[in-house]
C-alpha cells in the first residue's frame, strides 16, 4: 500500500477497508456553516468559505457535504438544535406556548437563515425534534389529521412570519439597535390618510419584539382553543 492508501485508509485484519477518523465532527462543521451566514448572509455559504473558516483546503469539504443541499443542511440543523425549552407539564397550550417561543429565539437568533427554513423541506433529525413535540402538544388538545396539520401550520407559520416580519419591517430595526428610527417615515406619513399606520409606528418604537411576539402567540391560541 502506498504512502497515499495509507493515509486515506485503515485496514483491518478481516480484510475490510475503513475510512480514516475524520478530521471535523458534524458539530463542528454545523457551528462554521453558520457562523458564515450569520456574518455574510446566504450567499457567503460556499464550499470554498467553509473550507477556510475551518482552516482546510476545499476540496476537503466535499468529503463531508453533499454540495449546496448539504451546505444548507448543516446550517439548518445548527439552527434548530438551538430550539431548547423546558418542559414543565401543564395543558396543551402552555406547552405549545413554550415549544413556539423556543423555536421563534432560535429562528430570530439567525435572520439570514430564515429564507431557507421557510422554504427547505428538511428532514434532518434536529429539525424534526422540536416539530414532533409541537405536534404532540396540539396533538392533545384532541385533534388529529387534516386539524392538526392547520393548527400546526398555524403555529409554525406565525412563528417563522414573525421573525421574518419583525426583522424585515420597515417598523422594526433591530439590526441597529433602534426601533424608534424605523418608524420615522412612517409617522410622516399624512395624518389624514394613514391614522393606523402611524398609530402602530409609535407602538413598534415603544414596544419590544419579545411582548409583541408573546402576545400574537396568545391570539393564536385563543383561536386554537376556540376550534377544537
Amino acid at each position: 500500500m502506498n504512502a497515499r492508501k495509507l493515509i486515506t485508509y485503515v485496514v483491518l485484519k478481516q480484510g475490510r477497508v475503513m475510512p480514516a477518523p475524520r478530521k471535523f465532527s458534524r458539530e463542528q462543521l454545523q457551528a462554521a456553516a453558520l457562523a458564515l451566514v450569520d456574518e455574510q448572509g446566504l450567499q457567503g455559504l460556499t464550499m470554498r468559505n467553509l473550507a477556510a473558516e475551518l482552516k482546510t483546503g476545499a476540496m476537503t469539504i466535499y468529503n463531508y457535504v453533499d454540495g449546496r443541499e448539504g451546505l444548507e443542511e448543516l446550517v439548518t440543523e445548527a439552527v434548530m438544535i438551538e430550539t431548547q425549552w423546558t418542559d414543565t407539564g401543564g395543558d396543551w397550550a402552555t406547552r405549545v406556548f413554550a415549544i413556539a417561543e423556543a423555536m421563534w429565539r432560535a429562528v430570530r437568533a439567525h435572520p439570514h437563515v430564515i429564507p431557507l427554513i421557510l422554504t427547505r423541506r428538511s428532514f434532518d433529525i434536529p429539525t424534526l425534534v422540536p416539530a414532533e413535540a409541537l405536534l404532540q402538544a396540539l396533538a392533545d388538545s384532541g385533534r388529529s389529521g387534516l386539524d392538526l396539520l392547520v393548527a400546526f401550520r398555524a403555529v409554525s407559520g406565525f412563528v417563522t412570519g414573525f421573525a421574518q416580519a419583525e426583522l424585515a419591517n420597515p417598523l422594526s430595526a433591530p439590526a441597529r439597535g433602534d426601533r424608534a428610527a424605523a418608524t420615522d417615515r412612517v409617522v410622516r406619513l399624512p395624518a389624514d390618510r394613514f391614522p393606523r399606520l402611524i398609530e402602530i409606528a409609535h407602538a413598534a418604537a415603544a414596544g419590544d419584539p419579545e411582548t409583541e411576539f408573546r402576545d400574537g402567540l396568545r391570539i393564536v391560541l385563543a383561536g386554537l382553543r376556540a376550534e377544537p
